[in-house]
C-alpha cells in the first residue's frame, strides 16, 4: 500500500485536468485520472504522468484510492458521488452539485452513514481575501449585514474559448450562466450571510455567440434573518472583475477579487483600510482548495463548502429558474 493518499479523479475534461495538476503540486498524494475518452487519458499520462484508468467503477475498487474527485458533467455527480461515499471513499464533487434535487436524500443518508468526508468544490472559499473578510463579519464589530451587493463578470471567451462546444451551451449540462458562474457567488454569498430564504431573478441571453442560454443574470434576494442581497453578472464584459461589498449597522466590508483584498470602513470614517494580498493566478485557489480536502480527509476543519451547503445551492439555481420562468418571487424551502 502506499504510503500516501490517491486521489482518482473521474472525468479530465479542463476543470478535472486543473483538479490532477494541483492536487499533484502538493506533493501530498498520488493521483489517478479516469476518463472514458482514449484520447484524454493519453494526454493527462503524457503532460502530467499521471496513472490513468478508463473504467470509475474498476478504479473505485483499487484498494489504494481513498478519495475521489467527481469532474464529470453535473448530471452525473449525485449518482456517481453516492456510490464513491458507498464505497468508502472520501469525496470531493465538482460544483453545481447536481441540475435538480434528485437523489439527495440518499446522497445524504449515505455521505452520513459512511463516516467519510464528502464536500464540493465551490473554489471561491479558497480566497485568502474572502476568508479574512468572513473572520472580520463574523466578530461582530460592525453588527450583522443587512444589505449587500456582489457584482461580477468577465469575457467569457477569452478565459473559455471553446465554450460553444462544450457543456456551457446546453442547461441540461450545465451550462448557462447561472449553472456555471453566478452560482459561484450564490454559494460563496451564503457561506458569508446564512441561508437565502427568497429569490427573485431576471436572466437572459444578451451578447455570446453561438449559443442561447443566459449570459447576464441579475437577482434580488431575502436572507432567513431578513437581509437584502443584489446579485449581477455579465459573461461578455472587458474587465475581468468581482466585487461583494456588506453593509452592517456599524460600518461596511468589500472584498474584491481582481485587486485581491479585502476592506472595511467604519461609520463615520471616509477611507478604505485594505488588507491586500498576493495574487494567486488562476490555478491558486484551486491550489489552496486541494490541500484543504487532504487535510478534511485526515479529519482536520477547513472551510470547504459542505454537503449541505451544495444541496442549498442546487436549490437556489432552482428558485432562479423558476423565478425566472414565473416573473415572481419564489421562496427556498
Amino acid at each position: 500500500m502506499s504510503t500516501q493518499p490517491t486521489i482518482l479523479i473521474i472525468g479530465c475534461g479542463s476543470i478535472g485536468e486543473r483538479h490532477l495538476r494541483n492536487f499533484q503540486a502538493t506533493g501530498r498524494c498520488k493521483v489517478i485520472a479516469c476518463d472514458n475518452r482514449p484520447a484524454i487519458l493519453a494526454a493527462m499520462a503524457e503532460k502530467h504522468g499521471a496513472a490513468i484508468a478508463a473504467d470509475w467503477t474498476e478504479a473505485l475498487a483499487n484498494p489504494e484510492v481513498t478519495a475521489v474527485l467527481v469532474a464529470t458533467p453535473a448530471p452525473s455527480h449525485v449518482a456517481i458521488a453516492t456510490k464513491v461515499l458507498a464505497a468508502g471513499k472520501h469525496c470531493l464533487i465538482e460544483k453545481p452539485l447536481s441540475l435538480s434535487l434528485e437523489g439527495m436524500d440518499q446522497l445524504s443518508a449515505t455521505s452520513a452513514s459512511s463516516g467519510k468526508v464528502c464536500r464540493i468544490a465551490y473554489v471561491q472559499h479558497s480566497r485568502p481575501e474572502v476568508r479574512a473578510a468572513k473572520s472580520f463579519l463574523e466578530s461582530g464589530k460592525f453588527g450583522p449585514v443587512r444589505a449587500a451587493t456582489i457584482i461580477s463578470g468577465q469575457h467569457f471567451p477569452t478565459f473559455r474559448p471553446a465554450y460553444r462546444e462544450i457543456y456551457y451551451n446546453n442547461h441540461a449540462q450545465g451550462g448557462g450562466a447561472i449553472q456555471d458562474a453566478i452560482t459561484h457567488m450564490f454559494n460563496l454569498t451564503e457561506w458569508l450571510t446564512g441561508p437565502t430564504a427568497s429569490v427573485m431573478c431576471d436572466a437572459g441571453h444578451q451578447v455570446l455567440d453561438g449559443v442561447e442560454v443566459e449570459d447576464t443574470v441579475a437577482v434580488t434576494t431575502r436572507t432567513r434573518d431578513g437581509a437584502i442581497l443584489t446579485y449581477t453578472l455579465n459573461q461578455f464584459q472587458a474587465p475581468n472583475e468581482a466585487t461583494m461589498q456588506f453593509n452592517c449597522p456599524g460600518g461596511s466590508v468589500k472584498v474584491e477579487f481582481h485587486h485581491s483584498r479585502w476592506g472595511r470602513m467604519a461609520l463615520g470614517e471616509t477611507e478604505w483600510t485594505w488588507e491586500t494580498f498576493e495574487p494567486l493566478g488562476r490555478d491558486g485557489p484551486f491550489a489552496i482548495q486541494a490541500n484543504d480536502f487532504l487535510d478534511t480527509c485526515e479529519g482536520k476543519p477547513t472551510p470547504l463548502a459542505t454537503l449541505e451547503e451544495g444541496i442549498q445551492a442546487v436549490r437556489f439555481n432552482l428558485a432562479c429558474f423558476e423565478s425566472l420562468r414565473t416573473g415572481a418571487r419564489v421562496q427556498i424551502k
